[in-house]
């Protein structure tokens, strides 16, 4: 069970961004939020990580940015995905969907 993002397998953290942000415009704090919900509180995002892969995700032009009002009235930058974000988000889906099957088929081989 991973610690933190960085105990994630590389590319990992993008593409569990992009699903999140498939369910509508997010700020960092609720898409680390989200993330650790639909985990089962198994996948805990540390904010330095978070931040690195939405800048990342930001120059690739899969996710744009900006700034509005949280629901407690604070500044906040929003992330919405873009439509090579959801090109990129059903592409890398079908990627580790086999990866995790290929993975799951040998940890139970015996």
């Amino acid at each position: 069970m991973p610690r933190d993002a960085s105990d994630l397998l590389h590319g990992t953290l993008d593409v569990l961004v992009l699903k999140t942000l498939s369910w509508g415009a997010m700020h960092g704090y609720a898409i680390a939020e989200w993330i650790e919900h639909r985990g089962g509180g198994h996948l805990v995002i540390v904010d330095a990580a978070l931040y690195k892969a939405l800048h990342r995700l930001e120059e690739s032009g899969a996710i744009t940015s900006e700034w509005g009002l949280s629901d407690n009235k604070r500044r906040a930058k929003y992330y919405s995905l873009t439509t090579r974000g959801r090109a990129r988000l059903r592409s890398e889906s079908e990627t580790w969907k086999r990866y995790a099957l290929a993975v799951g088929r040998i940890i139970e081989s015996s």
